[in-house]
């Protein structure tokens, strides 16, 4: 997110977290368009910062100086720097995966240090890359952590969360990331289409 409007928008229509990226080289990067000050001042709703391999001391200045609610690492941050960064904060690990990757044997080392992970599209790299995630890779498999759904999700995606929505390996999902998709332009959000699919969703 990237204007304080949308997130207000977003709380109101019962949206969990918003989140906002705090990775310079992202046409997204919130401190492009928002101070800390502004971010810090919402109160509606849990606020996710996105990092990518920043320092622990990077990370902790600015979960304080902008309220957040939870850190989201999409870099390469290993099990020993979650596990001290989640001393301080709630920490989900992103993991961009493959058709053939093995999702246990990736994810198994992070399993004790971290509050929640993440699937995405694998892409050149780091952040979304609008593709289309295999949900079936999941299926099948022992997460062992709350998740989040990402990559790649579209407004008219519903149907098909909502069958995936009754795969056992779903008992284990937290949330629906989206992004991309919904967007007019980098950080700003179609609302219309947001609040659709939220509606749908929850249908």
């Amino acid at each position: 997110m990237t204007q304080m409007e949308q997130v207000a928008e977003l709380a109101d229509m019962g949206v969990a977290f918003a989140g906002f990226i705090f990775y310079p080289k992202s046409p997204r990067y919130a401190l492009r368009r928002l101070t800390p000050d502004q971010i810090k001042k919402e109160n509606g709703i849990n606020k996710a910062g996105v990092f990518v391999n920043a320092s622990i001391e990077e990370i902790l200045s600015i979960v304080d100086q902008c309220r957040l609610h939870v850190v989201q690492l999409h870099g390469d941050e290993s099990p020993k720097f979650c596990e001290r960064l989640a001393d301080y904060v709630s920490v989900i690990k992103a993991f961009r995966l493959s058709d053939n990757d093995s999702i246990e044997w990736i994810t198994q080392p992070y399993r004790d240090v971290c509050d929640m992970f993440m699937f995405d599209t694998i892409g050149a790299g780091y952040g979304g890359t609008g593709k289309k995630f295999d949900w079936n890779i999941l299926r099948g498999k022992n997460i062992g952590k709350p998740f989040f759904l990402s990559g790649g999700i579209q407004p008219d995606d519903t149907e098909q969360l909502k069958e995936f929505a009754k795969d056992p390996v779903a008992s284990s999902l937290f949330a629906i990331d989206i992004n991309s998709c919904f967007e007019l332009s980098p950080g700003v959000k179609d609302m219309k289409k947001v609040r659709a699919f939220v509606k749908a969703l929850n249908g």
